[in-house]
């Protein structure tokens, strides 16, 4: 048993409002800089839609993440017979049209139009070619727009449902979405590591923070490919590769990433999670539907005593394995079984998970007032409004017993909450739903309690920085970040 510390997060989509807070904080401190324009490190999707880059779910176009291969793992954009033949140019890497290209305004046309009687404007233009364009995309073009037949009906995760569910979900009567904020899921077996020819790319030993030494990057850009999740971007000014730090400066300063520090929802866990490193290829390997459950098993119970010798015997901290055992993300992924990954089929593990949301309830009007159209108070979960395979895709990798074990514990505490403060729900239909999500009272009671009135130091448990292993401590990379980016104590420099 190889025992390691990894951060890890978890996304409340159930509660996400899509002010796109996070973005913003995200996008001032981390990518202000020339060739940074496009680059969201942070972005919220609408879904059903095609996200940012376009259609990037899209694996057959992207060619991102793993597959497996006469038994063995390997990466589907490259390899050691491909990566000669690629290298000056990838075909499966996103172009500026799946992106979208940059601008801002000739302000100079508002604020020095000479007078006249019509109104002056300030055209836009573009940030790369500093030319004229009509703006046709953006990071998030499909906003809101959960019916649109551009945008929403080209969601991949629809492929492979039956036309009449696809249908009804379009009906204006069942007509949902959701929010899904994104960022680098910082993998146990991050696609992007495994690809760069020079070793830029690496994760941090202490924490499992992926990194990207510029110093190392010679703009292979395979690791762009490579990321199933297109969190990799390329700097067109400086000719490197960046991606989100997970704002290590803050995280060893016992300050919570910038994007999780300003959601509005409150959607947003941190913790750090023991798992077993000697595992990783074999549930990796595993057949798809038994991949959430195999990632599962992954991660280990911080309070066994076993577990707790082995992580001490690997160098970990009593100060880290005692912040594990307070992890709100072990608790929503372990013990309650509510957080689920993203994507788990592309096979990189990623140690950001996502609780699915509950639906809106259907309801239907027939020429007076509006009623619900379900018999109880909530719809059950399998009537939801978005179907239950569009989720199974999303998070379980098109397996729906996961999600619906989740969805169903949700239910289950909401009807249990909705009768212990409000009284319309009967002991014993909150008592039912229990039993049927595998839940206790107390277990409610806390899902409940670590949902919607957990304190900040409850949703952010972060474990304390071991300086003596970080490298990065060296330097403050926010001493030069405007200027340079991250990795170099002096200006980076195309080769």
């Amino acid at each position: 048993m190889d025992v390691r510390s990894q951060i890890s997060m978890l996304f409340h989509l159930d509660k996400c409002i899509g002010c796109h807070t996070c973005s913003i904080s995200c996008k001032n401190i981390w990518t202000d800089r020339k060739g940074t324009e496009y680059m969201w490190w942070n972005n919220v999707e609408t879904k059903p839609g095609t996200g940012y880059p376009t259609r990037w779910e899209d694996q057959e176009k992207y060619k991102g993440g793993w597959e497996v291969h006469n038994g063995k793992l390997r990466l589907k954009s490259t390899g050691r017979a491909r990566v000669v033949p690629n290298i000056f140019h990838n075909p499966s890497m996103p172009t500026m049209d799946d992106y979208y290209e940059p601008w801002t305004y000739k302000y100079s046309d508002l604020f020095d139009a000479p007078e006249g009687d019509d109104q002056p404007t300030a055209r836009p233009i573009s940030m790369v070619t500093g030319e004229y364009i009509d703006v046709e995309a953006g990071p998030n073009w499909d906003d809101d727009l959960g019916g649109s037949p551009v945008y929403a009906e080209n969601d991949p995760n629809l492929a492979n449902l039956p036309p009449e569910t696809r249908q009804q979900m379009f009906e204006i009567q069942r007509l949902a979405f959701f929010y899904m904020p994104r960022m680098c899921n910082h993998c146990l077996n991050p696609a992007c590591v495994a690809s760069c020819p020079s070793g830029a790319l690496y994760k941090r030993g202490e924490d499992g923070v992926v990194l990207l030494n510029q110093e190392r990057c010679r703009a292979w850009r395979s690791c762009i490919a490579a990321c199933p999740y297109k969190k990799v971007y390329f700097n067109w000014s400086t000719g490197k590769s960046e991606k989100c730090i997970l704002c290590y400066p803050r995280l060893e300063t016992q300050q919570p990433p910038a994007c999780h520090h300003s959601c509005v929802g409150r959607i947003r866990y941190l913790g750090n999670v023991l798992y077993d490193a000697a595992k990783i290829e074999a549930l990796a390997g595993r057949p798809t539907e038994h991949l959430v459950m195999g990632q599962r098993d992954l991660i280990l119970d911080p309070h066994d005593p076993k577990v707790i010798e082995g992580a001490k015997k690997n160098g970990v901290s009593d100060a880290v394995i005692r912040s594990a055992q307070e992890s709100p993300t072990y608790r929503f992924v372990k013990e309650w079984g509510l957080g689920l990954p993203l994507h788990p089929e592309f096979r990189t593990l990623p140690m950001l998970f996502y609780v699915p949301p509950l639906s809106p309830v259907l309801s239907a009007s027939q020429g007076g007032p509006t009623s619900n159209e379900s018999r109880d108070l909530f719809h059950e979960v399998e009537e939801a409004r978005v179907p239950m395979q569009f989720l199974a895709n999303l998070f379980g990798a098109g397996n729906t017993e996961p999600v619906r074990y989740a969805l169903r514990k949700q239910y289950a505490v909401r009807m249990y909450r909705r009768h212990v403060t409000v009284g319309d729900v009967t002991e014993e239909m909150a008592d039912k739903a229990l039993a049927q999500a595998d839940c206790t009272r107390e277990q409610a009671e806390a899902i409940y309690r670590l949902t919607s009135l957990a304190s900040y130091e409850q949703r952010f448990v972060i474990p304390p920085a071991q300086r003596e292993m970080a490298i990065e401590m060296i330097s403050d990379p926010l001493d030069h970040k405007a200027s340079t980016g991250f990795g170099f104590s002096s200006p980076p420099m195309r080769v």
